[in-house]
């Protein structure tokens, strides 16, 4: 399997000292995964190299023959605005470096520093570089509002608008190596979301899933990290985990926020630092796994009771996606529900059913707590069931919890759940009570005596008389 570089961009270093050059870039490729840099010794190549390269982070040295690295500080930030830079300078050049702080670079080092920290500053240098990068590619997107790679959404079935703007975030952040947070409820369609990143991402490696739901500390570490041999009883073979399986690809982390406190300490440091431990081994890998994480719930919520870390959250959140419930975006469900009968007939060897517009209406009232995976279940069993002829609407009607089929919100405000009268000053009378039900069942089924009846748990013939006894 072919190895990605890293980053999408080159980092070029300059220096004349070539072996200094070769030691900088070997400990950038050996603790960080850096691999995408170019060398160069001369000075004077660097506004070529510049012109003719995707160069996005430049390392200079201050003091070099030809052009200084305060010079070529000067000309990069004329010609080329965009690109970061960090100024590498020798102890007795601080005030330097320094002032060319104030001229635009980005951060300095001493070449005396600590390998470690030299190369997380360079690392924290090329994420804001891709942050810059994406927030410019997203705002083109956004504008321009086409998809460039539509076929990467096709298992997403959809004329939603708010859809199409996920979508177009996701080709506009799909190769940033930053983690990725998806949240929506059960059934939306996350890993869909999640697999659609992997394949724009370029990414070489394989996409792994992995449910960390009800994991505890010592399983998650193991199923993550993996082990080696006799790193624990019964541990008689040595493991790779599920980053390393996702090597140069994607890792998803479904359920995240069922994930416990310790767990969650192991991930920031993981996804902080870029580097892990096998359980048993005191050699640390490093990640070379994109992360993707996703959830059902209500993080902030759980950050407020102190179940979920807020700097892992802060972390996570660099990108986040929110899908929205299939009850918010009904315009969905004909393309849904015909692409389901389709499938549903396929497979069950059966000839497409065809369907009421009545269904359709009964479908647009009801809530949907399981979303598009309850949508699917649901055609997917009536289908089953079928010999011939129109879909019955009572089968569907069998398979709908009642009060989601009733308590389906109406778009003039909310009410009182439990009790609609709560809080009214005057109460209608019965007969009063009974005029507005009806005619609010008749908004929602759109005029549908039929639906309405059924919404009203009353018979279709009673409803008649009671409309036309009110002449409603």
């Amino acid at each position: 399997m072919n190895q990605k570089t890293y980053p999408a961009f080159s980092v070029l270093l300059v220096d004349d000292e070539p072996a200094w050059l070769d030691s900088l870039s070997l400990s950038l490729e050996r603790i960080a995964g850096i691999t995408n840099t170019i060398l160069c010794e001369d000075s004077q190549q660097v506004t070529d190299i510049l012109s003719e390269r995707d160069v996005g982070l430049v390392l200079l040295d201050l003091t070099m023959p030809y052009l200084t690295g305060q010079e070529l500080l000067r000309l990069i930030a004329e010609q080329h605005p965009g690109v970061v830079v960090i100024i590498i300078t020798g102890m007795n050049q601080l005030d330097t470096a320094v002032g060319c702080m104030k001229h635009g670079a980005y951060d300095y080092f001493v070449k005396t520093a600590e390998e470690d920290r030299l190369v997380m500053g360079v690392l924290h240098a090329i994420r804001m570089v891709e942050l810059q990068r994406e927030n410019q590619e997203m705002g083109s997107r956004l504008l321009d509002g086409s998809l460039e790679h539509p076929e990467a959404f096709a298992k997403m079935i959809t004329i939603s608008k708010t859809m199409l703007s996920i979508f177009l975030y996701v080709e506009s952040i799909a190769k940033s190596t930053q983690p990725i947070l998806i949240t929506g409820e059960s059934g939306v369609g996350k890993e869909l979301i999640a697999r659609a990143s992997h394949e724009l991402s370029g990414c070489t490696g394989p996409m792994v899933c992995v449910n960390v739901a009800g994991l505890d500390d010592n399983v998650f570490a193991d199923t993550l990290f993996g082990h080696v041999k006799g790193a624990y009883t019964g541990a008689d073979t040595a493991r790779h985990g599920m980053i390393e399986e996702a090597a140069h690809g994607t890792l998803l982390l479904d359920e995240i926020g069922d994930l416990s406190i310790s767990s969650q300490v192991k991930l920031l440091r993981v996804l902080q630092d870029g580097a892990y431990f096998p359980l048993g081994s005191d050699k640390p890998k490093r990640r070379k796994a994109r992360v993707i994480v996703a959830t059902n719930q209500d993080i902030s919520a759980k950050m407020s009771t102190g179940q979920f870390r807020k700097d892992l959250y802060y972390r996570l959140q660099t990108h986040r996606i929110n899908i929205p419930p299939l009850r918010e975006r009904k315009e969905d469900l004909p393309l849904l529900v015909n692409n389901f009968l389709e499938e549903a007939s396929s497979d069950l060897g059966k000839k497409k059913p065809s369907i009421s517009k009545e269904l359709l209406h009964l479908l647009e009232t009801y809530n949907f707590p399981g979303n598009i995976r309850e949508l699917r279940s649901m055609i997917y069993d009536v289908v089953s069931q079928h010999k011939s002829g129109v879909l019955s609407m009572d089968s569907f009607l069998k398979a709908m919890d009642r009060q989601e089929f009733i308590n389906v919100p109406s778009n003039r405000g909310s009410i009182d759940e439990e009790n609609i009268f709560a809080g009214v000053s005057t109460l209608p009378t019965f007969n009063q009570a009974l005029t507005l039900l009806v005619k609010e069942a008749m908004v929602r089924s759109k005029g549908n005596q039929s639906l309405a009846a059924r919404l009203l748990g009353i018979s279709q013939s009673a409803l008649n008389k009671r409309l036309k006894r009110k002449h409603i």
